[in-house]
């Protein structure tokens, strides 16, 4: 894992409208968001998680990104679906995730395979890791990252 205080690895990759989508774009915080794809059970829950908490997000000025190795037309359909409204981003390589420490070998029903793991990054507006959160639960980490937020405010 990236560790606090470290530079927080530039990217840009297209988001679900294809469009791109840089780090350096964003002004204040940003939760970047890994997640193993979109439209299973646990990614939903996450995604709704933080689609729900948006505007506490914005009021904190903290923009929300997902990111999984979903092709764009997968994360459009996602976003459509349930109403996502913060940048969802296609990192089919896999590249961006593992300069994250939150792409590898993964093991499901006895097979191995490459992919991305459920981790979470704020990056404060200077650009650094800010929090780190490893192998997150679905159910609360938009609320678990709020706090997060509010305690390194206070």
């Amino acid at each position: 894992m990236l560790e606090i205080g470290e530079p927080a690895p530039e990217f840009e990759l297209p988001n679900q409208h294809g469009e791109p989508v840089s780090l350096d774009e964003f002004d204040g915080r940003v939760v970047v968001y890994f997640y193993p794809r979109a439209n299973t059970e646990g990614c939903t829950t996450e995604a709704c998680g933080f689609r729900d908490e948006l505007p506490a997000f914005d009021e904190r000025d903290a923009a929300v990104v997902g990111i999984s190795d979903d092709p764009v037309s997968d994360l459009a359909e996602f976003a459509a679906e349930y109403d996502l409204e913060f940048d969802l981003l296609s990192d089919e390589e896999g590249k961006i995730a593992a300069a994250y420490d939150s792409y590898g070998e993964k093991q499901m029903f006895g097979n191995t395979f490459d992919g991305v793991f459920r981790n979470t990054y704020v990056v404060g507006p200077d650009g650094r890791i800010e929090a780190v959160y490893e192998g997150v639960s679905p159910e609360s980490h938009a609320g678990e990252v709020l706090d997060g937020i509010d305690e390194k405010s206070s």
